[in-house]
């Protein structure tokens, strides 16, 4: 499982014969998406706003084009609707393209100056690097790994309530991967540091691009070895095992790879 568009093809620059009778606009502002009254993304030859303008890439022969609102106050004509709340409004490919809109933006944005020696970076013109003219340093748009596990036990899984939901709302556990540890590495220092388990067979599951606002979510489904439920009180509030008859508030399916993690499980114990 995993988060895939066969009709998309990121580019730094737009290719030389790419048709120009229609393009894709994609303005942002903190984690805001402006799209059409009722509608999808913008599609004309003019962009609706006048603000700084990037190219994303192309969408089924169609160009895409992030625009920057940060600096403006003129929306136009368009609606304002949170990346979240986008899901399920526009087809899924379209969702990509806005956030990785969002992605983009947010590093250009944190990307003006070296963070090295505070030069003032230039752009690749073959990529998105970004280079500091005076002590070289490089710079890409950031993606942070983070693991994303359903932990299973018999017929049952291992849900909790992190303090994130403001809300009793459970889910799987997740966690930034550290540096110099491997994904399951992860898996397994993460489990252990929320809920004090032990766990092996750890079975790659799929990723998804999370874009709040640059995650890289790697999910994975691994086996209870032993231990009791000990929380990690800064993170979790409530943790348990659940059979599948008996959930309590969590995603199944939906815009997240937890929801993902989740349906496949209840499929797998006959729940459809």
């Amino acid at each position: 499982m995993c988060w895939t568009t066969d009709v998309f093809t990121p580019a730094p620059n737009p290719p030389a014969d790419l048709d120009k009778s229609e393009t894709i606009w994609v303005p942002v502002r903190s984690g805001t998406v402006f799209v059409e009254p009722g509608g999808g993304l913008v599609r004309d030859q003019v962009a609706p706003v006048e603000a700084p303008k990037l190219f994303l890439g192309v969408l089924d022969e169609t160009a895409v084009y992030a625009i920057d609102l940060h600096d403006t106050s003129d929306e136009g004509d368009l609606e304002p609707v949170h990346l979240r709340k986008l899901f399920g409004r526009i087809p899924d490919e379209e969702w990509v393209v806005a956030g990785r809109a969002e992605q983009i933006v947010n590093y250009e944005r944190t990307h003006v100056f070296c963070g090295r020696c505070g030069t003032r970076t230039e752009t690749n013109s073959h990529d998105r690097g970004k280079v500091c003219p005076n002590c070289k340093h490089m710079a890409f748009p950031r993606l942070s790994p983070a693991m994303i596990v359903l932990v299973e036990k018999d017929d049952q899984a291992l849900l909790a309530w992190g303090r994130q939901f403001p809300g009793r709302f459970f889910s799987t556990l997740a966690g930034f991967v550290e540096p110099g540890e491997s994904l399951e590495q992860a898996v397994e220092r993460e489990v252990m540091e929320e809920v004090g388990l032990k766990v092996d067979e750890i079975k790659y599951f799929g990723s998804q691009p999370w874009p709040f606002p640059h995650s890289l979510m790697c999910g994975f489904h691994c086996n209870y070895v032993s231990g009791e439920i000990e929380i990690q009180e800064e993170e979790i509030i409530e943790a348990g095992w659940f059979h599948a008859n008996d959930l309590p508030p969590c995603p199944v399916g939906g815009m997240s790879i937890a929801g993902w993690l989740i349906k496949d499980w209840l499929e797998r114990q006959g729940v459809h």
